[in-house]
C-alpha cells in the first residue's frame, strides 16, 4: 500500500531540533562580528493525560475498524495524534498497545472456525476472514503510518505493521492444527476435483494459496504436501493408464496432463511450484514407465510410421533424465532387428537392397522430423545399419553392386535422370556401411564391363556420376581401373573411326553388309575374360585379321587377342512372315549363321561346327529355342538341352517388332561367374594381407603377434579373421619372408 499524502503539521507540539550556526561577515577592518542562533530553551510539553486520552481515541478507532463501523474521529486527527506520540518518544508503548488490541480481536474471531464446517464452505469462510483481516490491517496502517515509518524502521527486530498483521493471523488462526488441516484438505480436494474434470472456483483456490504464500507457510508446509499428494495420485494413474491404453494413447494422455498441471499452477499457485510440479508429473507418468513404454510401443510406432506420436514421444522423453538415451538405445535395437532380418533372409536376396533403401529412407525421415536431427539418433541409425549389413559378409556388397547394375541398364525406364541420381545417392549411403568394399568393387567392375561392352548402359552421364561418387568416397586408387575402362571405350571409338577411314582409303576388307566395331581393352583395367577359341566363318576371320593388322601397324610391340564371350551382333533374317533384325550375342550369331547352310542341326553338330564350350553352348541354345523369341525349334521339347537334341530353324517365326533383342543372356550372370568373381576377391585379399605383413615387418623388423594383428586391422579395410592372418603368416614364414623367435614363439623377425 502506498503512503498517505503528507499533512500540514505546523501547529503540532513537535520539539524542534537544536540549530546553531556561526557566520562571519568580512569587512575592510581587521575585526569580525559573529552571529549566533540558539534554540528555545524550553521544549513544548504535552498536556497532562495526553498519552492516555490519545490512546483511548486511537483504540476506539481501531475497534471501530475491527467492527467495520463508523469512526468518530477524522483520519487526519488520528494521524496527527500518532505523530505527536511518536515525536515524544511514546512510540514503544504505542506499538505494544496496538499489537495487543489487534491480537485480542483475532483471538476472539477464531471461534467461528470451531463449528466443524469443512470442505468448500470452510474455505469460503476462511477466505472471507482473510480478506477482512487484510482490509482492516491496511486501514490501521494508514492511521499508524508515522509509527511504521519511524519507530519500526529504527528497530530492525520489529515487524512492520503489515507483517505484524500477517504474524498475528498465522499464529492465532493457521497455527491451530484443526484450522490448518481443514484448509489444506479443502485446497487439495479442490485440486483433485480439478484433475478429475470438475469445474471448481479457481478464484477461491488462487486467493487461499496466495494467503498461504503471504503467511510464509506455502513452501514450508503446503507445497511439500501438495507435491506428495500429486506424486501418489499420478503414480496410481500412470500404472493404471499404461496397462489399459495403447502407447500412443498414453502419450497423448501424458502430454495433456502435463499441460493441465502447468495451466493450473500458473493460474493459481506460486510460479516457483511449476518446476517441481512438472518434474513430479513427468517422473510418475514417464520416468517410471520408460522401459515399459519403449518395449511395448516404440517398434509399433516406427513400423506404422506414426510421425506425430513419435514427435510426442521424443518431446516427452527429452524432459526426463536419461529419457533420450533410453529412447536412442531402443531405437538402435529396433533398427538392428529389422535390418538384420532383411539382410539374413536368404530367400529375399532379390529385394534386399531395395528393402534396405526403403527402411533407411523411412528411418532417416523419422530422425529428421521426429527426433530433431539429434546427433545421437543419427549415430545410432548409422551404427545399427553398419552392424546389420555386415552380419552377412560379402553378400550385401555383391547385391548392392547388382542393384546398381539393374538401375544402370538401358532397359530400366522407371526413373528420370534426377530420380536415378537420387537412387545413386541412396546406394552410396548403403555402400558406406559395408566393410567388404573390395567385393562391391569386383562385382561392380564386372557388371560395368558388360554394360559398356554390350552397349546396355542407360546413361554415360549416370555412369560417370556414380564413378565420381565412388571416387569421392574411396579415393582415386579405388576407381583408377574403372576410369581406365571408360578411357578404353572412348579411345576405341576414336580408333574405329580411323579404321573405317583406313578401309575407305585402302579399299581393304570389304565384306558386303557387314560392319565391325572393336573395343580395345587394357588387360589390367578390365575383368579377366578367359580366352575361348571358337570357329568363325571365313569372312569374319578376314575382318578380324584386317583390323589386327591395322592396329599393330599403329602400336608395334603390343599383343592383341580377341574375346568372343562379350561380342554381339545384329543379324538380318528372312522369315515367311517378314524380315527381322535379331540382336544377338556372338555365340548366338555363330549358331544361327549355320542355318544359312541347312535347316536342321543336332547338338553335337553345332558343337563341332562352332567349337563353343559345352556349358556356354547349352545356354546359347536355350536362349534361342526355349525363350520367348524362339528362332529355333528343339526336339524333343523341354527346357534342358541334351546331347541328342535336334534344332530346326523356325521359318514360321512371328514377332510384332522388327528388331528383336535375344542377347539378354549375356547380361545374366551365371553361377560360375559369380563364384569366380568371389574367389578372385579372396585371392586379392590374400595378396593384400601378404603385402601388408611384409610391409609392416620390414618397417618394424621385430614385432609380437598381437601387435602385428593390430597393425593389419588398421591398414586393411576389408573384414579380417585372426585365423586367416595366421595362415598368411605361416605361408610367409615358409617362403622365408619372416621367422619366429627361437625363444618366444609369439615374436616375429623380418628376414631381409
Amino acid at each position: 500500500m502506498s503512503d498517505p499524502t503528507a499533512m500540514d503539521v505546523s501547529n503540532s507540539p513537535v520539539a524542534m531540533k537544536t540549530i546553531q550556526t556561526s557566520m562571519t561577515i568580512g569587512s575592510k577592518a581587521s575585526s569580525a562580528k559573529k552571529i549566533t542562533i540558539k534554540n528555545f530553551k524550553d521544549k513544548p510539553v504535552l498536556p497532562d493525560n495526553y498519552e492516555r486520552d490519545t490512546w483511548k481515541k486511537l483504540e476506539d478507532a481501531v475497534s471501530a475498524i475491527h467492527r467495520s463501523s463508523f469512526i468518530r474521529y477524522s483520519l487526519e486527527e488520528l494521524y496527527k495524534a500518532v505523530e505527536n506520540l511518536c515525536s515524544h518518544k511514546i512510540a514503544k508503548n504505542l506499538y505494544g498497545q496496538l499489537k495487543d488490541v489487534c491480537e485480542s480481536h483475532i483471538r476472539k474471531q477464531v471461534h467461528i472456525f470451531d463449528d466443524g464446517v469443512s470442505g468448500e464452505s470452510f474455505l469460503r469462510k476462511l477466505e472471507q476472514q482473510w480478506q477482512d483481516h487484510c482490509q482492516q490491517t491496511i486501514m490501521i496502517r494508514c492511521i499508524f503510518l508515522v509509527l511504521d515509518r519511524t519507530y519500526v524502521l529504527q528497530n530492525s527486530m520489529l515487524p512492520s505493521l503489515w507483517d505484524l498483521g500477517l504474524d498475528l493471523f498465522r499464529e492465532n488462526v493457521l497455527s491451530r492444527e484443526h484450522v490448518r488441516e481443514r484448509c489444506f484438505f479443502g485446497l487439495l480436494n479442490l485440486i483433485k476435483r480439478e484433475r478429475s474434470g470438475d469445474t471448481i472456483d479457481r478464484c477461491l483456490l488462487r486467493n487461499l494459496l496466495s494467503m498461504l504464500n503471504d503467511l510464509h507457510i506455502y513452501h514450508t508446509m503446503f507445497e511439500k504436501r501438495f507435491l506428495h499428494e500429486t506424486e501418489e495420485s499420478y503414480s496410481i494413474e500412470g500404472s493404471a493408464k499404461r496397462s489399459s491404453m495403447e502407447v500412443h494413447e498414453y502419450l497423448i494422455h501424458t502430454e495433456r496432463r502435463i499441460s493441465e498441471e502447468r495451466d493450473l499452477c500458473l493460474a493459481c499457485m506460486d510460479h516457483s511450484t511449476l518446476k517441481p510440479l512438472t518434474l513430479c508429473v513427468e517422473e510418475q507418468l514417464i520416468s517410471k514407465h520408460t522401459e515399459a513404454l519403449l518395449s511395448k510401443g516404440l517398434s509399433h510406432l516406427i513400423v506404422e510410421n506414426r510421425i506425430n506420436d513419435l514427435m510426442r514421444l521424443y518431446k516427452l522423453f527429452s524432459a526426463v533424465k536419461d529419457g533420450i538415451q533410453s529412447l536412442c538405445t531402443h531405437f538402435n535395437k529396433h533398427v538392428k532387428n529389422v535390418a538384420s532380418l532383411i539382410v539374413l533372409d536368404v530367400s529375399n536376396d532379390h529385394t534386399m537392397v531395395q528393402d534396405l533403401l526403403d527402411l533407411k529412407e523411412k528411418l532417416s525421415n523419422i530422425v529428421t522430423k521426429c527426433f530433431s536431427k539429434d546427433l545421437k539418433f543419427v549415430e545410432a541409425l548409422r551404427e545399427a545399419f553398419e552392424s546389420s549389413i555386415n552380419k552377412r559378409q560379402n553378400k550385401p556388397a555383391e547385391l548392392i553392386a547388382k542393384y546398381v547394375d539393374q538401375r544402370m541398364k538401358s532397359g530400366n525406364k522407371e526413373a528420370t535422370e534426377v530420380e536415378l541420381d537420387h537412387t545413386l545417392d541412396q546406394i552410396m549411403m548403403l555402400f558406406r556401411f559395408i566393410h567388404g568394399k573390395d567385393v562391391f568393387e569386383a562385382f561392380y567392375k564386372k557388371d560395368l564391363a558388360k554394360r559398356l561392352l554390350v552397349g546396355k548402359s542407360a546413361s554415360v552421364d549416370a555412369e560417370k556420376s556414380m564413378l565420381s561418387k565412388l571416387k569421392q568416397e574411396c579415393g582415386g586408387m579405388f576407381t583408377g581401373k574403372l576410369e581406365g575402362m571408360f578411357n578404353d571405350i572412348s579411345h576405341s571409338k576414336e580408333l574405329m573411326a580411323q579404321y573405317r577411314q583406313h578401309l575407305t582409303t585402302k579399299k581393304e576388307g570389304k565384306v558386303p553388309n557387314i560392319d565391325m566395331s572393336v573395343n580395345i581393352l587394357t588387360m589390367g583395367y578390365w575383368p579377366t575374360y578367359p580366352p575361348m577359341d571358337v570357329r568363325l566363318p571365313s569372312y569374319l576371320v578376314k575382318l578380324q585379321d584386317s583390323f589386327k593388322d591395322f592396329y599393330l601397324s599403329k602400336h608395334s610391340g603390343r599383343k592383341l587377342s580377341f574375346r568372343a564371350s562379350l561380342g554381339h551382333c545384329v543379324l538380318k533374317s528372312k522369315f515367311k512372315n517378314g524380315n527381322k533384325e535379331l540382336q544377338v550375342s556372338q555365340f548366338q550369331a555363330l549358331v544361327l549363321l549355320l542355318y544359312n547352310e541347312a535347316t536342321c542341326f543336332s547338338f553335337l553338330q553345332i558343337k563341332s561346327d562352332t567349337q563353343i564350350e559345352d556349358s556356354e553352348l547349352r545356354r546359347t541354345l536355350q536362349s534361342l529355342a526355349c525363350g520367348k523369341a524362339r528362332i529355333l525349334t528343339k526336339s524333343p521339347k523341354g527346357k534342358d538341352v541334351n546331347d541328342g537334341d535336334n534344332f530346326v530353324l523356325n521359318t514360321e517365326f512371328k514377332h510384332k517388332l522388327i528388331r528383336i533383342k535375344i542377347n539378354q543372356i549375356q547380361l545374366k550372370e551365371s553361377v560360375e561367374e559369380n563364384t569366380d568373381t568371389t574367389e578372385r576377391v579372396f585371392q586379392d585379399r590374400q595378396y593384400q594381407i601378404d603385402a601388408a605383413i611384409v610391409r609392416t615387418m620390414k618397417t618394424r623388423k621385430t614385432l609380437s603377434h598381437q601387435l602385428l594383428l593390430t597393425e593389419l586391422y588398421d591398414q586393411l579395410k576389408f573384414p579380417l579373421k585372426a585365423t586367416d592372418i595366421k595362415k598368411r603368416i605361416e605361408s610367409l614364414i615358409e617362403r622365408d619372408y619372416m621367422e619366429r623367435d627361437k625363444d618366444n614363439t609369439t615374436q616375429y623377425h623380418y628376414m631381409a
